[in-house]
């Protein structure tokens, strides 16, 4: 395909770049998706994408893996899968794939082959999903699971998400011991009009018999870094409080790094002003989720929402939980940091990362204002600063691919907007897939 756009860099506003950024060369490689979230080459260098399976804009339902032909046409070589598929890893002669669905599930998938399950019965059915699976140094998977509310609380924004428009849902489960602080969050009652429901946190719907529970850690639970064997045995709890970490991955060193996408203005117990923000993951550690963003309680005065009171705390026994953990990297609020790449040897910033920033969903997630996300970040994680890398044409990009010549693909979810008037504005085969070249 011969579409080529050449882009000089701006800053971003979350962004610190103290070296110029130059330009961003990108070719279009592939288009008329359905809302792609994950690109993988295998071995023989065949390039496949998964499709999520989200019926937004009259898209056909049921996660997909597609071959992209060098031609740039796709082929659908698997289908039928849980939907959304959020992930798909190439490791050790197949396809590691994430599927959210309820239940939420990974595959392997052997090109030509049929598809076996790895592991199954995960949560699922709630805000976010099972998310993508990186292979660790030890042979492990690791993979992270998404929670199931916003904070900590299943409450009416459920009818507002997009990708959920049902409830009630499966609440969170704790990945480690708590003890509930006695809240309990008052909203209507869309079952019985005209009344009200009352909900504790870690309950489902209409819940509150036991709002200072004492719970015991789960597996699998919400909120959270796991790891199996490659063959799903053996799974256990790497770390917990990671509201949704939807991008995973291991730095040369063999640091595992996440990507964690910070609460929302919404819902029951709706949290203003938290930015997504950039892990290092220690085995064991807690990173604050319900209570705090970023190491911060979310009692301090910065995360007043504007649609709801000052957030209080669900947990009593912080005191009893590991340390909190503070992020490496903070992004701007409602950015949306997803998936990234680490840039190998032949790169221009070789072993900095491209993180890509799907972009804030307002005025579903926040109170309606300027759009942030929907371009790429170079992070250096010698001293964790951030620097612009382009704008570029995408609408919403989710994943980065570094090839081993230094460029990268990115993969562009496609139109997905919130419009308040309107509620989602989605357009079925506006994924793309872009080669990308950075000067």
């Amino acid at each position: 395909m011969q579409h080529r756009i050449e882009i000089t860099s701006g800053a971003d506003d979350c962004a610190i770049d103290d070296q110029a950024p130059g330009s961003l060369r990108t070719e279009l490689l592939a288009e008329g998706l359905n809302f792609p979230t994950s690109a993988a080459f295998a071995d023989d260098g065949q390039l496949y994408v998964a499709e999520s399976g989200l019926p937004f804009g009259g898209a056909q339902p049921g996660g997909r893996i597609v071959r992209i032909g060098q031609d740039g046409s796709s082929t659908t070589v698997l289908e039928g899968l849980r939907a959304p598929v959020n992930g798909l890893t190439w490791h050790d002669g197949g396809f590691l794939i994430s599927e959210g669905g309820f239940p939420g599930r990974i595959s392997r998938w052997r090109p030509e082959g049929e598809r076996q399950t790895v592991l199954d019965d995960l949560p699922g059915h709630g805000n976010y999903h099972v998310n993508m699976v990186a292979t660790g140094p030890d042979g492990w998977l690791y993979f992270s699971q998404g929670a199931l509310t916003n904070s900590g609380v299943v409450g009416l924004d459920a009818y507002d998400l997009a990708w959920l428009k049902q409830l009630p849902h499966p609440c969170d489960l704790p990945g480690l011991d708590v003890t509930l602080a006695g809240e309990v969050f008052d909203t209507d009652d869309p079952f019985q009009p005209g009344r009200r429901a009352a909900t504790t946190a870690f309950a489902p719907f209409g819940d509150d018999r036991a709002p200072d529970a004492a719970l015991s850690g789960r597996l699998p639970c919400t909120a959270a870094i796991l790891r199996c064997r490659p063959d799903g045995s053996e799974l256990s709890l790497v770390a917990w409080g990671l509201r949704n970490a939807y991008g995973l991955g291991f730095l040369p060193d063999g640091r595992l790094v996440a990507t964690d996408q910070g609460a929302d203005d919404r819902g029951s117990r709706p949290i203003g002003n938290a930015p997504d923000s950039l892990y290092v993951v220690e085995a064991g550690a807690w990173y604050g989720w319900p209570d705090f963003v970023c190491g911060r309680p979310v009692t301090d005065a910065a995360f007043k929402p504007e649609r709801g009171p000052q957030p209080r705390f669900i947990l009593a026994n912080h005191d009893a939980l590991p340390p909190r953990q503070r992020p490496m990297v903070e992004f701007a609020v409602n950015a949306a940091a997803t998936k990234f790449a680490v840039l190998p040897e032949k790169a221009q910033w070789p072993g900095q990362m491209i993180v890509a920033m799907f972009g804030d969903e307002k005025p579903m997630t926040a109170p309606d204002g300027p759009r942030v996300g929907r371009n790429l970040l170079r992070i250096d994680p010698r001293d964790w600063s951030q620097h612009a890398v382009s704008a570029g044409p995408f609408e919403r990009p989710i994943d980065v691919v570094a090839r081993p010549d230094g460029t990268l693909l990115v993969v562009d979810f496609g139109h997905f907007e919130m419009r308040a008037e309107r509620g989602l504005d989605a357009k079925a085969g506006s994924g793309k897939i872009w080669h990308v070249k950075l000067n």
